[in-house]
């Protein structure tokens, strides 16, 4: 695991890495590679003068160490190339150098106002450029100089910065349904099935639904005739006028004999139970 992966935060991840061209390795170990080519010269006079004394050795020890310190500062510039790199994750752009004492900046994706792409034909024919990264703070990022591939990590960062606008602009819940308690309770009571009713117990007819059934003579073939009470009345024309001349109470045993006639026959085909027959009964009775 590299440096740069202990800095993520939660949910944030890598999606591409970069270093400097191997050219800045190179140039900053130019005098490195004097001291070398220096130390190499040094040793070729020395072979072809020959001989010994004071300044010959001195010339020795001179050219052991013009070659061992350009072999630790090539092995040290070489530490530092391979420990700096430049990082696009999901949130921002991370820029990591050191190989002992660590260095981390960055600059945020949401903070990026533009990056000016700088290729000149050098850096196209060897495949590196100059990105200066905008942004709308003072601090983070600001020039990545000698990056290979400075075009392809350009438009990285572009859909970074895409993905993480889409992201914030997305929303985090599912949204709430608009419309009154009434509007609800409507699409509600639409939406559901009306309830199964008890066995044995009556309904209306959905013709009738909404309003009370009456009790009339005449009923339409195959549909039950309601019993009063439980929520049922007759209607004032459903109720038997007295003929003239006819005792009053002659005409409400008739009534209470039809009626009775009537609740048998709703019990005995099972749309009236036989506790809700004998209560009827014993009302009817009771009026008598």
């Amino acid at each position: 695991m590299s440096y740069t992966d202990t800095l993520l935060a939660s949910g944030e991840r890598i999606l591409r890495r970069a270093r400097q061209h191997w050219f800045v390795m190179v140039w900053n170990a130019r005098w490195a590679v004097v001291a070398i080519l220096a130390a190499v010269a040094l040793i070729i006079m020395r072979v072809l003068i020959g001989g010994s004394g004071p300044v010959l050795d001195l010339l020795g020890y001179l050219t052991a160490a013009l070659f061992l310190v350009g072999l630790v500062v090539i092995a040290w510039g070489w530490l530092r190339y391979q420990n700096e790199e430049f990082v696009i994750t999901s949130r921002r752009i991370i820029h990591v150098s050191g190989v002992i004492n660590k260095q981390a900046s960055d600059s945020s994706l949401e903070m990026i106002n533009d990056a000016v792409l700088t290729e000149s034909v050098f850096g196209r024919m060897f495949g590196f450029g100059d990105l200066e990264v905008l942004t709308a703070s003072e601090s983070g990022i600001d020039d990545l100089l000698m990056l290979t591939d400075a075009k392809a990590f350009k438009k990285a960062m572009i859909e970074a910065k895409h993905e993480l606008a889409l992201e914030l602009e997305r929303p985090t819940m599912p949204p709430i349904r608009s419309g009154t308690g009434a509007d609800a309770g409507g699409q509600a009571a639409s939406a559901s099935p009306p309830p199964a009713a008890a066995p044995g117990a009556f309904q209306a007819p959905a013709a009738t639904a909404g309003r009370a059934p009456t009790l009339t003579g005449d009923v339409a073939p195959g549909e039950a005739r309601p019993a009063t009470g439980a929520g049922y009345s007759a209607s004032p024309a459903a109720r038997a006028t007295p003929a003239p001349g006819t005792p009053h109470d002659a005409e409400s045993s008739r009534d209470a004999a039809n009626a009775l006639e009537r609740l048998a026959d709703l019990r005995d085909r099972g749309v009236v139970t036989e506790a809700e027959f004998e209560a009827k009964k014993r009302e009817l009775l009771d009026r008598l």
